[in-house]
């Protein structure tokens, strides 16, 4: 009997043995270092780190499939970046719904809850197109896909809370994912996301630029676009030069006249999305006596004579295909210009696209998810700016709408942020953002108002200017 009780005893030892080195070879073969631990994932592979105090930042290219509906035909490399503070701290996924800056940058929502933060370039554009392009995989839908695998391989690394951010078109694309996949993110932080929903009703526009900041700065402005008409003959001459000297071409816009009248016919708006009302001092007071050169300057400042050349708009052609396929553009009329200045008017999307890849456009795709909004809008904060002409057809909420919210920043322009809100409404949408991130102090939790960034503001990683974009493009 003993000896069978130690015969038994040392299988027991034997066995445990056995376990404690499995599980000591399983622990030394699953990697520590957040390196390596984003390298594991399949799919996921390094282009560069880069050094930034207090975090770990990295570029990396993912596998992502063509089409999410058929992933078996055919993958391209989506590049994203995360930087990494700790796998204990929620994340903040950000999207432009354009390029993705490789250099390190902390978006608003990051700081506030002083989280992780993973970038993602939107599909199509480049480096991130698929080759040969399918252009009809360019859809609200696939790249809210996109974001969903993401999201599910970076998730087991970061388990706290997600929050997902953007601006202008990124905000619009933080809310359509969270439209496709509303399980995915605990919050959705969404600034100056337009949302045209009927794209042949265009009048809130026209309202906006009848109102807007001051009539002495309106003036302003609308004498100098009509004026840059009027002197259309010379102005063109320094546009033909400007463009061999650069090198600049006009094939996909249909030639030069087209493109400076585009470029004319963006310079209110562009003033008014970029600049605040204190710069309407730098307009030309009086356009009439204005030197040619001085109207020329200013028009190239706000809408940039760039913009619709062939190399201005080759970088946009993902976001112009989208405009005129899904998201709508806006029109808006001229009242103060005689019509026998304006050739063209506002150009549909199609002029910016090249001819070769076709287009069709799906009237329902706004509609859809303007209802989900206002019917299930769940822990999701709008920000926009007063004086932003994106703002006047916005997302609004319905009855269905929960723990959500819409704000204004008085002001401002596209770059209106939370820390550009009223103070009542700026604690509000701060404390909402820390408890969805599963952060908010009990103090916070008891009283809003005292809600304050959790990260110190850094001047080089948190950028609180807009990306800049030419005139007409979110």
């Amino acid at each position: 009997m003993r000896k069978a009780l130690r015969w038994l005893l040392a299988l027991t030892v034997f066995i445990g043995t056995l376990s404690t080195a499995g599980a000591a070879t399983a622990a030394q073969s699953e990697p520590t270092d957040i390196k390596d631990r984003l390298l594991s994932i399949p799919g996921m592979s390094l282009i560069q780190e880069k050094p930034y105090p207090g975090y770990r930042y990295f570029v990396l290219n993912y596998t992502q499939p063509v089409d999410h509906r058929h992933p078996d035909r055919g993958t391209f490399q989506q590049r994203i970046t995360v930087l990494h503070k700790d796998v204990s701290r929620p994340t903040v996924f950000y999207t432009s719904g354009y390029n993705v800056s490789t250099t390190p940058s902390r978006r608003e929502p990051t700081q506030i809850v002083d989280g992780n933060q993973v970038s993602l370039e939107y599909r199509f554009f480049t480096p991130s197109r698929p080759a040969p392009a399918d252009w009809s995989k360019l859809d609200i839908w696939q790249a809210a896909s996109d974001q969903h695998r993401v999201y599910e391989a970076l998730k087991p690394l970061y388990s706290a809370n997600w929050l997902a951010t953007g601006g202008s078109k990124g905000g619009m694309t933080a809310t359509y994912y969270e439209r496709f996949y509303p399980r995915d993110m605990d919050g959705v932080v969404a600034y100056v996301a337009p949302n045209d929903v009927v794209n042949k009703e265009d009048s809130a526009y026209d309202r906006f630029f009848a109102r807007v900041g001051t009539k002495e700065c309106r003036d302003r402005l609308n004498a100098v676009q009509r004026e840059a008409l009027v002197r259309r003959e010379p102005l063109e001459a320094k546009y033909a030069q400007y463009a061999a000297d650069n090198h600049y071409t006009f094939d996909t816009i249909g030639g030069l006249d087209k493109a400076y009248e585009a470029v004319v016919l963006d310079y209110v708006w562009g003033f008014w999305q970029y600049s605040l009302l204190k710069d309407c001092d730098s307009v030309p007071a009086n356009a009439a006596t204005a030197t040619d050169d001085a109207i020329w300057d200013s028009v190239d400042t706000i809408s940039g004579f760039s913009a619709y050349t062939d190399q201005g708009l080759e970088q946009y052609t993902p976001y112009y295909y989208q405009a005129g396929t899904q998201l709508g553009a806006p029109t808006i009329h001229f009242p103060y210009i005689e019509r026998k200045l304006i050739r063209y008017g506002y150009q549909p999307p199609r002029n910016f696209v090249p001819r070769s890849i076709p287009m069709r456009f799906q009237p329902g795709a706004m509609r859809n998810v303007d209802t989900w909004v206002r019917h299930h809008a769940h822990q999701m904060l709008f920000v926009y700016g007063q004086n932003d002409p994106w703002g006047s057809e916005r997302f609004r909420l319905g009855a269905g709408a929960r723990d959500s919210y819409v704000f204004t920043a008085p002001g401002l322009n596209h770059g209106a942020n939370v820390a550009g809100l009223v103070p009542d409404e700026k604690a509000l949408a701060t404390a909402r953002i820390l408890e969805w991130a599963g952060v908010a102090s009990p103090t916070v939790e008891k009283n809003p108002s005292a809600a304050k960034p959790l990260a110190r503001y850094d001047a080089k990683l948190d950028v609180r200017d807009m990306e800049r974009e030419p005139a007409l493009r979110p």
